[in-house]
């Protein structure tokens, strides 16, 4: 990788290009660090043009289908090391898509470019903390078959920041709000309390992702005159957004952002 740059835009592409998983986090806690201390400004209208593949990642795991991945019983370690080892695939993936909304779309008002390099930051370190508790069941991030569904939308929605906002945060991240209440409480039943407090810390985390782009959607659809629903309706067709299953957490969605009339509508 070449040196570190010193414009916000271009750092988190310099992160996002790096395919060490290890060496990532690193990055992206150094470009957090140099935004703090005023080290690295911001170009919100740069031109920017990526050098090579996005996003960077290891050669493993292997990305399979969804229904591929395996089933994971909590009886077993290696049944509960898969189930982290999807979880910690969820949060790489993740920071990778906060990089790509840091970097790719110029011309946003700067809270949008800080709000999401706080996003990775916090991606990163739950990355860091699920890869970790991995090590400590024997395994490593990498060992298992993954599926690449999140990044798929990503790589949709390269065109337009407005469909990135509805389909990414506040749809596919928003469906871990729903999701990892029930993990946790399987993991506990497992015994697993470290990993089920790391999940308390993401969940907390994700709520305050997910408001991020809730917001910034809203943002995008009075700056053109749109109105949201209707708009989220069409985008999700035009996009082949899942179609979303309960049951839902009604308070985190709440908290992130979601209107009365939004989740009524779920």
């Amino acid at each position: 990788m070449p040196p570190s740059p010193q414009e916000l835009r271009a750092y988190a592409l310099h992160c996002l290009l790096e395919a060490d998983p290890a060496a990532k986090v690193m990055a992206v806690a150094a470009m957090d660090a140099a935004w703090s201390t005023g080290a690295c400004g911001l170009a919100e209208g740069a031109a920017l043009e990526p050098q090579a593949a996005i996003p960077g990642r290891p050669a493993r795991p292997e990305l399979v289908p969804p229904l591929q991945v395996g089933r994971r019983s909590m009886a077993t370690v290696e049944g509960r090391a898969m189930l982290i080892h999807a979880l910690a695939h969820i949060e790489f993936n993740a920071v990778n898509l906060a990089l790509d909304a840091l970097w790719r779309f110029p011309d946003m008002p700067s809270e949008y470019y800080v709000d999401w390099l706080r996003v990775s930051a916090e991606e990163a370190t739950h990355f860091a903390m699920l890869s970790a508790h991995l090590q400590t069941l024997g395994y490593q991030y990498g060992d298992f078959p993954a599926h690449d569904s999140l990044w798929e939308m990503v790589g949709k929605t390269t065109e337009d920041v407005l469909a990135r906002m509805a389909l990414v945060p506040r749809t596919l991240e928003a469906r871990g709000l729903d999701a990892i209440p029930p993990l946790r409480a399987k993991l506990a039943q497992a015994g697993d309390l470290e990993a089920a407090g790391i999940l308390d810390i993401i969940l907390r985390d994700e709520i305050g992702h997910v408001e991020i782009g809730n917001r910034w959607y809203g943002h995008l659809c009075q700056q053109r005159g749109l109105e949201p629903r209707a708009t989220y309706a069409e985008l999700a067709v035009r996009y082949k957004a899942p179609t979303l299953r309960g049951p839902f957490n009604i308070e985190a969605r709440l908290k992130a952002g979601f209107t009365e009339d939004e989740v009524r509508a779920l």
